[in-house]
């Protein structure tokens, strides 16, 4: 690293979506899974993250620490129990983002319950009114981190008599006319399916506010969340619904250097029209037992630098 020490550094992982099951495929059956192996790596990473110098202030979980493969065989609770035990092994706090696949496992109500419930920590300021959960914390003076929640928006973990699973369902279904509303063919916006999800408006407000607080403040802000907010650093389907609206929200302001993201398991990466960077990681699930991905990323008073491992390359991201 530099000769200046950096401010704080932390780790970031995504998509373990460990089960106790065999090597599978993705939904069009192209893209091997090794569900049973994304423990080993996730293990190997927490190994590597103790040994950092200087230490870790906090790692980020981007979401879907857990297959939904649990959810059909029962397996749920001991899959978390075992990945929570892995990343227990860290002296340092998790800050974890829910991700489709946590809520494949289990309800919003009792995601809150479990290790995944990030907003418990102590660390969480302010978060919005609700089940949602977003929340922010400051590792380091004149630093935030804002998680924000994917899925406040989403039929995914609520029963169906929920008001907010009503509002979203009306929403899928006015934009994705398909019978499965995990299809996105033939879709205008074909971010609009099932598996991905949106931000209600009051933590859009929410966020507005947190943003505001830190331009006042002349912080610089780290935004995280299981789903990418651009386009360029995703596919063409694997976005918030709303991620104009998330867009929006962040470019109205100074603060904002970088979005950190999961869901596309290839990872992705833009810097956009106002100059925050867009970081898509790579998905361990899809990670070949011989390899590995995940990352640590220092930060400094003008830049952030991610050392990658294996599929995740090193980047210097300058702001």
């Amino acid at each position: 690293m530099e000769a200046v020490p950096p401010l704080f550094c932390f780790g970031v992982i995504a998509d373990i979506q460990y089960a106790d099951a065999e090597d599978g495929y993705d939904f069009a059956g192209r893209r091997r899974r090794y569900y049973r192996h994304s423990l080993s790596l996730l293990r190997a990473a927490v190994e590597a993250w103790a040994t950092e110098k200087p230490p870790l202030a906090f790692v980020l979980q981007l979401g879907d620490s857990i297959d939904g493969l649990n959810a059909r065989s029962g397996q749920s609770e001991r899959a978390l129990e075992q990945v929570l035990a892995a990343l227990g092994r860290l002296p340092v706090p998790v800050h974890h983002a829910w991700g489709n696949h946590e809520l494949y496992n289990f309800s919003r109500a009792r995601l809150v319950h479990t290790g995944l419930n990030s907003r418990s920590c102590g660390a969480a300021a302010g978060a919005p009114a609700g089940d949602c959960q977003a929340y922010h914390f400051s590792p380091a003076a004149r630093f935030r981190v804002v998680v924000l929640d994917g899925y406040d928006l989403s039929t995914l973990g609520r029963e169906p008599g929920n008001p907010r699973y009503q509002e979203s369902l009306r929403l899928l279904r006015k934009k994705n006319p398909n019978d499965n509303l995990n299809d996105p063919t033939g879709l205008k916006e074909p971010q609009f399916v099932e598996f991905n999800g949106g931000f209600s408006q009051a933590q859009l407000d929410w966020f507005n506010e947190v943003l505001k607080f830190s331009d006042e403040n002349q912080e610089k802000v780290i935004v995280t969340g299981h789903l990418p907010i651009h386009p360029d650093a995703s596919d063409w389907v694997c976005f918030a619904w709303n991620y104009r609206d998330a867009l929006s929200v962040i470019h109205a302001h100074q603060c904002v250097v970088c979005f950190l993201a999961g869901h596309l398991h290839d990872g992705g990466y833009c810097l956009d029209s106002h100059g925050v960077h867009h970081l898509t990681l790579e998905g361990i699930i899809e990670t070949p037992p011989e390899s590995n991905a995940f990352g640590t990323i220092y930060v400094y008073k003008d830049k952030m630098i991610l050392k990658g491992r294996g599929r995740v390359s090193d980047r210097v991201m300058h702001f």
